[in-house]
C-alpha cells in the first residue's frame, strides 16, 4: 500500500518488477514510453480516420490562424493569383491524454499527422498549388493538437482592373471541411483579423508589385445536399504599386503627345508636321502593343488606361487630319492665286495690243493727236490693274489658329477627364 500511495500508477508495475528482480527502478523519461502509453503502434489504421468525437451533441471545434507570407504572382489575363500561405489548426482529442508527471514532465510531442485524425482541408477557389510537406503534428498532454501546414496555392480570383495601373484587387480564400457537416465538425478563427495582419506583415517575403493592405474574415456556413458545412472566407485585399506602369507607359505616352502638339504648333511646313506626326503615332502604336500583353482579353467595362491610350491616338489622328485640311486649303489658295496670275498676264497682253491699234489708227486719221501734250498722251496709256497676289490668305491664317486651338482645348479636356477617373 506504501508503493501505491507514493508512485503513479503507471509506475507501479515496473517498480514492483524491479523489487522483485532485486534491481533499481527505471524512470520513464523518454517519448517512446509516452508513444508506449499511448499504445499508438497496438492500435489499427483505422483510428486515424475516425472523427474524435466524445459527445454525440457537440462538434468538434477546429480553429485555424492564418498568415500570408508572400504574393507570388498576379496573373490578370488568367484572372489568377499565387499566394503562399501558412494555416494553423487547433483541434481536441480527448483520447489522447496523460500526466506529464508520470513521464518527467514530458507534455508534447510530435508525431506524423497520419498517426491521429486530423482536419481535411479544402480550399474551394484553388485551381492548381503545391500541398504541404510538413507531415507531422504537435500533441500536448491534454488532448489539444497542433499542426501548420504551409501552402502555395494558386487561386481564381476575379481581378477588376478598371483603374489599372492604380488598382486595388480582393481576393477570397476559402476554407472548409466537407467531408463532416456543422454537427460534427465547426471550423472557427482563433485571433482577430488584425492579429492576423499584423503578424503577415511582420513576416512578409516580397516586396514587389503587389502591397497587403488589409485582411477580413467571413464565417458562414455552406448549404450542400441538404447538409450545412462550416466554411471560412479569409478576404485578403492588395494594392498595385503603379510606379513601373507610369514609367514604363503613361509618361512615354503623354511624352508622344507632347511632342506631337508642338510639332503642330511648330513653325514648320506642313508637309514636314504630317512626317513628323505620323512617326509619333507609330511610337505610341507599340505602346499599345506592350499594353495588350497585360491586360486581359475581355472585361465587362474597358479599363481607363485603354480609354487613355485610344483617346491619345485619336487625338494624334485628329492632329494630322488637322494638317492635311490645312495643306489641303493652302494648295487650294495657290491653285487660286495661279488662275488670278494668269488672267492678270492675259489681261495686260490684249490692252497693250489693243494700244497699239489704237497708235496706228490715230497716226492714219490726222495729225492732231500727234501735237497733243505729253501728259494727255501718258494719260491715254492703259492702266495697270490694282489686283495683287498675297503672300498668304488670311482665311488660312485664321483656319489654322481655330483648328489648332480647338485642339488644345479639347486635349486639355480629355486629360483632366481621365485624371479625374482615376482618382475617384
Amino acid at each position: 500500500m506504501a508503493l501505491v500511495e507514493i508512485f503513479p500508477d503507471p509506475f507501479l508495475i515496473q517498480v514492483e518488477f524491479f523489487l522483485l528482480a532485486g534491481a533499481a527502478p527505471r524512470y520513464l523519461c523518454t517519448y517512446y514510453d509516452v508513444i508506449e502509453y499511448l499504445n499508438i503502434s497496438s492500435y489499427s489504421k483505422l483510428h486515424a480516420h475516425i472523427l474524435p468525437k466524445t459527445d454525440l451533441k457537440e462538434p468538434v471545434e477546429v480553429k485555424m490562424d492564418f498568415m500570408l507570407v508572400a504574393i507570388l504572382s498576379v496573373v490578370e489575363k488568367l484572372q489568377t493569383v499565387t499566394f503562399y500561405i501558412v494555416l494553423n489548426l487547433e483541434w481536441e482529442n480527448t483520447f489522447v491524454t496523460w500526466d506529464p508527471q508520470d513521464f518527467c514532465n514530458i507534455s508534447e510531442i510530435v508525431l506524423p499527422t497520419d498517426t491521429y485524425w486530423s482536419p481535411t482541408i479544402f480550399i474551394l477557389e484553388r485551381v492548381n498549388g503545391q500541398n504541404s510537406n510538413l507531415d507531422y503534428m504537435a500533441i500536448t498532454h491534454n488532448g489539444s493538437f497542433k499542426s501548420t501546414q504551409p501552402f502555395q496555392v494558386t487561386l481564381t480570383c476575379s481581378l477588376m482592373i478598371f483603374k489599372f495601373p492604380f488598382d486595388t484587387q480582393t481576393c477570397n480564400l476559402s476554407v472548409a471541411s466537407f467531408l463532416y457537416p456543422v454537427t460534427d465538425l465547426v471550423m472557427k478563427t482563433k485571433r482577430t483579423p488584425a492579429e492576423m495582419m499584423k503578424d503577415s506583415q511582420s513576416y512578409f517575403l516580397t516586396d514587389g508589385e503587389w502591397k497587403f493592405t488589409n485582411l477580413s474574415i467571413i464565417e458562414y456556413r455552406e448549404e450542400l445536399d441538404d447538409e450545412k458545412f462550416s466554411v471560412v472566407t479569409y478576404v485578403i485585399s492588395m494594392e498595385r504599386r503603379p510606379t513601373l506602369y507610369i514609367l514604363n507607359l503613361i509618361l512615354p505616352t503623354c511624352a508622344l503627345y507632347l511632342l506631337d502638339m508642338a510639332v503642330l504648333f511648330g513653325p514648320s511646313s506642313l508637309e514636314e508636321k504630317i512626317s513628323f506626326q505620323i512617326a509619333i503615332i507609330l511610337g505610341s502604336s507599340m505602346l499599345a502593343v506592350i499594353l495588350n500583353n497585360i491586360l486581359p482579353t475581355s472585361s465587362n467595362k474597358p479599363p481607363i488606361i485603354v480609354v487613355f491610350f485610344l483617346g491619345t491616338f485619336l487625338l494624334m489622328i485628329m492632329a494630322v487630319l488637322d494638317t492635311f485640311f490645312l495643306l489641303h486649303q493652302q494648295h487650294k489658295s495657290l491653285r487660286l492665286d495661279k488662275v488670278l496670275g494668269s488672267f492678270q498676264q492675259d489681261t495686260e497682253q490684249a490692252m497693250r495690243a489693243m494700244t497699239k491699234q489704237t497708235t496706228k489708227h490715230l497716226a492714219k486719221g490726222g495729225a492732231q493727236l500727234l501735237n497733243l501734250p505729253k501728259k494727255a498722251q501718258e494719260n491715254r496709256q492703259p492702266a495697270k490693274p490694282h489686283w495683287k497676289p498675297q503672300e498668304q490668305d488670311p482665311f488660312l491664317l485664321v483656319l489654322e489658329k481655330v483648328l489648332l486651338y480647338s485642339h488644345f482645348f479639347l486635349s486639355l479636356f480629355f486629360f483632366a477627364t481621365i485624371s479625374v477617373k482615376w482618382s475617384s
